[in-house]
């Protein structure tokens, strides 16, 4: 979860130390988020493979639900134990938009779910990818992932698999259709509402990284 440029971050007192600023900046790739996050990537051909090799709904439901579920884990080990990184800030939403747009892709190939979700979520992923690239292009400041955005997408990684599972042979998968829908609702409700939000935010992002742009030319100049 990252905090709204309107609410300051609270810093330990131990996050002023060199050693903090060092652990968080300078660790590199080599750290046990990161390798969550690449666990929850490899995992991503496994699941294609049982759905349409397999052809087994019920498990790839399963590991679908795992992967996207299991989401906050190298959030919260980052937190607790002090091992975030500048990398792992970019790669986690970066495989939270792979996962979630093959979700949809092979769902919407297997008939799982409607066609209208599939256009739906594509679309504000589609935007949401775009404005990111067309930003990092224009220079602009690195935004962090909002609470709203992380919540969207946990539900839409609830519903997917809950959408998988429904059209399973299993037993319960009736009770599975009412979950999905139950969870697809709020959770493409927050998703479009958090991209809103990223409107001003990538405003602001782009005026931010020029006027440091201004500043570093202006550094280099005075050096020369």
């Amino acid at each position: 979860m990252s905090f709204s440029p309107s609410d300051p971050p609270h810093i330990s007192p131990s996050e002023h130390s060199p050693s903090a600023s060092v652990s968080a900046d300078d660790r590199g790739a080599f750290t046990i988020p990161n390798l969550v996050t690449l666990i929850r990537f490899v995992c991503i051909p496994l699941f294609v493979w049982l759905l349409f090799s397999r052809d087994d709904r019920g498990n790839a439901a399963l590991l679908l639900g795992g992967l996207g579920s299991t989401d906050w884990v190298d959030g919260y080990i980052a937190r607790r134990f002090n091992q975030g990184s500048t990398i792992g800030k970019i790669i986690d939403p970066a495989v939270d938009r792979v996962l979630l747009g093959t979700a949809i892709v092979c769902l919407f190939i297997d008939g799982s779910v409607p066609r209208w979700v599939f256009w739906v979520v594509m679309v504000r992923e589609v935007l949401v990818s775009v404005g990111t690239l067309g930003l990092a292009a224009a220079g602009a400041k690195r935004i962090d992932v909002q609470w709203v955005g992380k919540a969207g997408t946990f539900g839409l990684m609830v519903a997917l698999p809950c959408f998988l599972a429904g059209a399973s042979d299993w037993a319960t998968n009736d009770w599975f259709r009412i979950a999905a829908w139950v969870w697809l609702v709020p959770s493409l409700v927050l998703s479009y509402y958090a991209a809103a939000t990223y409107i001003p935010l990538g405003r602001r992002a782009l005026r931010d990284g020029r006027a440091a742009r201004h500043v570093d030319e202006s550094v280099a100049k005075a050096q020369q």
